[in-house]
């Protein structure tokens, strides 16, 4: 046990240390008499999603990341495939520049002859940008890893678990068990349960890659992104009113043992209830995972408004706590959302006695 436990603390030292250092190499650079050194520019920067992958900047000020390709499609040009280093440092490449203030900050934009933005003809952005490689890299390792387990049923069966396969089931039996049939019953539950299995470990997966922050596809904050999220609940809220039933529609639309006065009122605080359920589950899930990420860098940015190494130790006590905590909340969230989807569920296909 003690071998474990030194290999779990030393495992998080490398995991503070090293955010510590990438984040401070670049931070190092900025702040040397150039630039009052601001944390929450910073910080933003490092949560939001971007088109280049920043690994660190030299002490001459060059650049080191990993350049993600743009696609963009406008009117003018039609498709346009090329690497985002074309756009690098405020650069134009055919007629697009990356903005890097103002509303527009983060997108693609036109610019006309006289160096203008044309914000009447925004082009259509589908590059690959941080988020998008996080996910396909989760699905990819979601993939893999139930393709394993299938391969490992074939060969064990089902009453002896090994390798792989040991450590998924119960997992997935922890959903099945404790999420989907208590909610949902032993009678429905089946339908759902492809859908609540993706959802827990398509979070939990980019949960934890979130928070290793070096080498990619990992340190990208994919469940912090708000669209990402949004997504997550629409599927939700899709399934819940396409599987909803009879007793589901007439509780919304003529509530029963409610006076034929009081309906003009009910009914719209129910629909509006159809709408507060997905959005607490898109804020949810966004507002935890950030806020982990954004404690983290504060903490680390201490040290650069001090500009003192003094604080470094107590604070990568710190951090190595946070991420502990990180852990804990990559899990805890997965599961809030994924309960929280069958309860949902739940209240739609049930019947109502």
């Amino acid at each position: 046990m003690k071998t474990k436990n030194l290999i779990g603390f030393f495992f998080f030292f490398l995991l503070a240390g090293t955010t510590i250092q990438a984040f401070g190499q670049e931070v190092e650079e900025k702040g040397e008499g150039k630039e009052k050194f601001k944390a929450s520019t910073y910080i933003l920067e490092h949560i939001a999603d971007s088109h280049e992958w920043h690994i660190l900047t030299k002490k001459n000020g060059e650049s080191v990341a990993i350049y993600l390709p743009v696609i963009v499609f406008s009117k003018e040009t039609g498709l346009n495939i090329f690497s985002s280093k074309r756009l690098a440092h405020g650069h134009e490449y055919k007629g697009f520049r990356l903005e890097e203030e103002g509303d527009l900050k983060g997108k693609i934009v036109l610019v006309n002859e006289e160096g203008h933005v044309d914000e009447e003809n925004l082009p259509l952005d589908l590059s690959m940008t941080k988020t998008v490689v996080g996910m396909l890299s989760a699905a990819i390792i979601g993939l893999l890893l139930f393709l394993s387990l299938a391969r490992s049923y074939k060969k064990t069966g089902i009453s002896h678990p090994k390798g792989i396969q040991s450590f998924l089931e119960p997992i997935i039996l922890f959903v099945r068990d404790d999420i989907a049939i208590p909610n949902i019953g032993k009678d429905k539950y089946e339908k759902f349960m492809p859908y609540l299995l993706t959802a827990f470990f398509f979070i939990l997966i980019n949960n934890i890659m979130g928070i290793v922050p070096f080498p990619p596809p990992f340190g990208a904050n994919v469940t912090g992104n708000i669209a990402v999220t949004l997504v997550l609940a629409l599927f939700t809220f899709f399934i819940t009113q396409f599987n909803g039933n009879k007793a589901y529609w007439r509780h919304i639309l003529a509530t029963p043992g409610v006076p034929f006065w009081l309906l003009p009122i009910i009914i719209p605080v129910e629909i509006m209830g159809m709408f507060a359920k997905p959005f607490a589950l898109m804020v949810r899930l966004f507002a935890n995972i950030t806020a982990g990420h954004i404690i983290v860098l504060s903490l680390v940015c201490i040290i650069f408004i001090f500009k003192s190494l003094a604080v470094a130790p107590v604070l990568v006590i710190f951090v190595i706590f946070m991420d502990c905590l990180e852990l804990l909340v990559a899990f805890l969230q997965a599961y809030v959302f994924t309960l929280l989807s069958a309860l949902f569920v739940s209240l739609a296909v049930k019947e109502h006695h």
